[in-house]
């Protein structure tokens, strides 16, 4: 079984896992100062006004959140990204951001432990119709 919002793309020297968890998504965010959103847009086919951080974290942190070890992401990113034509990794990250955002957007197939609050029937406010005692 996949895990959720992981995406498994032909990359650098082999087929692997990208995944971007919430840990990697706040990262990622925090490390480009914008949201999984925007870089979304930046990556974009239709606007392609990425920046270069902006392909190389996602990337290394989408193979975290797939599994590999950081240091081994760090090296691949080193040989395949830095080491590269900036325009070979973008439509990678590109589909590596989506499946990002379809995790965050989806309501189906969550590993256990990442419910969604909405979903709870915990509500402390009254049911519409009904009134306050």
């Amino acid at each position: 079984m996949s895990r959720h919002g992981a995406v498994e793309l032909d990359w650098a020297d082999g087929t692997y896992t990208f995944r971007l968890g919430l840990s990697e998504i706040e990262e990622v965010e925090e490390k480009r100062d914008l949201s999984l959103f925007a870089l979304a847009r930046r990556l974009s086919p239709a606007e392609r006004d990425a920046r270069f951080a902006d392909v190389r974290e996602v990337l290394r942190l989408g193979l975290i959140g797939g599994g590999m070890k950081p240091v081994n992401a760090l090296a691949k990113v080193r040989r395949y990204i830095d080491e590269r034509p900036f325009d070979e990794n973008r439509d990678v990250a590109y589909a590596v951001v989506l499946a990002g955002l379809a995790r965050v957007n989806s309501i189906e197939a969550r590993p256990s432990g990442e419910a969604d609050a909405a979903e709870t029937s915990a509500s402390t406010s009254p049911q519409s119709g009904q009134t306050q005692s």
